[in-house]
């Protein structure tokens, strides 16, 4: 289904746009189930044979035991040992799957021993799946020890148990479900098969409300986090306003605006929570390089964003293009609007650039300007186009337009979340204000740019629904936060 390997995250992300399609998570689990269950029976002698099932208390536990369910309707002897309390099973789904079977099947309530594992021609491994992060701990480390000492022959379910850590259960076959994971190789998976659990490709292949699991977790007492530094303006002061106020709305610590006299007076005018450092006079020239970089170098930000409200100017192209060149590979930079020029015309086939230090955001005739320029109406075949220029530049684009494109080279989705009335002045700056937030805040270019993309676009919804077509920029970054906290209250329940 999905030729790519997915993270943990990505994973997340896929179950939970799923969900909103109109999937619920018990549907996935049954389905996920009884293709593990038709996977076991390929390694099992004929029923009514006896099978192991090592289950933790999360949906890959829940996995197992609904595999289990099967597995006894078709007259096979599955024994569950369920690792932890029953109370602590965690999701809905998970318990259901355990209900239907713990009168059913041999539920020891304590941990195996290596000698009766030893006497099952299978061990389902359903302990931990794609949330684990090693080491292993109690009492997950015991029973892989055990597991591992009986040498009795095991299939993981989704990924196997501690794998990334030290401590590594080596199963025989693993089932992957709807992909293979990153990390998963046969040395450590052994014969691996993906089987789908009923995801469509519409929730890997475009943006949903799952995508706000991308926003960073705040752990501990430190809080914001995130300094993003905005370079643009001359000829325009609102642009480069309007995304440091995006960013600020959407988690960034701080905001600094770096923008030439007189625009900087203006930017500062537009509000006080903005940082605002002026240099050069009128418009940007290769002159004021120098004083650009020296003021990064002295208060190194987390992420750049550059070009908006800039002017084309062929010496402000010119300090543009130095600015990108210099940063290139430091810094994480978001390069839009006026940028977007003199960073193409730096070249393809920069093999020394990581594509995720670079996001590019032109909207559809700068792409055609800057990157491509063949007329293709096809949206499928749109983004296979974007996806070869963002290889071949080795960047992250996000080409905005009726249909978002975005891709890193590798990765590719689309983004249709938004009102007809965001095609107004200052929506591409909001949005690179966000994706450069994002940026700042740790998130990587795929996710910041795919978040970005439908936060913002669920923010336009909401204002639209208000206003219509009276919709302005600056409404767009009012609404970021509610629109926040909406998405995460869906995907991270309290």
């Amino acid at each position: 289904m999905n030729a790519s390997p997915l993270s943990a995250l990505e994973m997340a992300v896929a179950e939970h746009n799923a969900v909103g399609l109109g999937i619920s998570i018990d549907a996935l689990m049954e389905n996920a189930g009884r293709a593990v269950a038709e996977e076991a029976i390929r390694h099992l002698p004929p029923a009514p044979a006896r099978v192991a099932i090592l289950a933790g208390t999360g949906n890959n536990g829940g996995d197992g035991t609904c595999a289990a369910f099967y597995l006894s309707q078709w007259g096979y002897a599955p024994e569950i040992w369920l690792l932890r309390p029953p109370s602590e099973i965690r999701s809905s789904a998970a318990r259901r799957c355990w209900e239907r079977v713990r009168n059913r099947s041999a539920t020891p309530g304590r941990l195996p021993r290596a000698t009766e594992l030893a006497e099952f021609p299978l061990v389902l491994d359903a302990m931990l799946g794609t949330g684990q992060t090693p080491p292993l701990r109690s009492p997950y480390l015991e029973a892989v020890s055990e597991l591992v000492t009986s040498g009795a022959p095991v299939l993981s379910i989704d990924v196997p148990t501690g794998l990334g850590g030290d401590v590594k259960l080596r199963p025989r076959w693993t089932v992957a479900l709807t992909a293979m994971k990153t990390g998963m190789a046969a040395e450590t998976c052994g014969e691996v098969t993906v089987r789908s659990i009923g995801i469509p490709e519409e929730a890997l292949r475009r943006t949903g409300p799952g995508d706000f699991l991308y926003f960073p977790v705040r752990r501990g007492a430190r809080g914001r986090r995130g300094r993003l530094l905005v370079i643009g303006g001359g000829p325009y002061a609102g642009a480069p306003a309007l995304a440091g106020l995006a960013a600020l709305r959407s988690g960034a610590e701080r905001a600094t605006v770096i923008a030439p006299l007189p625009a900087a007076e203006r930017v500062q005018s537009f509000s006080p929570a903005l940082v605002v450092r002026p240099i050069g006079t009128d418009r940007f020239t290769p002159d004021d390089v120098p004083a650009i970089l020296a003021e990064i170098e002295s208060a190194p930000p987390a992420a750049v964003v550059l070009g908006m409200g800039a002017g084309a100017h062929p010496e402000t192209a010119a300090a543009l293009g130095g600015l990108v060149a210099s940063l290139d590979g430091r810094i994480p930079i978001v390069v839009d609007a006026d940028a977007i020029q003199p960073l193409a015309s730096l070249g393809e086939g920069n093999s020394a650039r990581d594509p995720q230090m670079v996001v590019a955001t032109p909207n559809d005739g700068e792409y055609r300007r800057s990157f491509d320029s063949a007329p293709v109406r096809e949206l499928e075949e749109r983004l296979a186009r974007a996806r070869t220029q963002a290889r071949s530049h080795r960047l992250t684009l996000v080409v905005k337009g009726e249909a978002d494109l975005i891709t890193d080279g590798e990765r590719a989705c689309l983004n249709l979340t938004h009102s007809p009335s965001m095609t107004v002045s200052g929506a591409g700056d909001v949005l690179a204000g966000v994706i450069g937030s994002l940026l700042a805040q740790g998130v990587p270019s795929m996710g910041a740019a795919r978040l970005a993309t439908y936060w913002a676009g669920e923010a336009g919804n909401r204002v639209a629904a208000e206003k219509g077509d009276g919709l302005i920029a600056t409404d767009l970054i009012d609404a970021l936060p509610a629109a926040l906290v909406l998405g995460l209250e869906r995907v991270r329940p309290s």
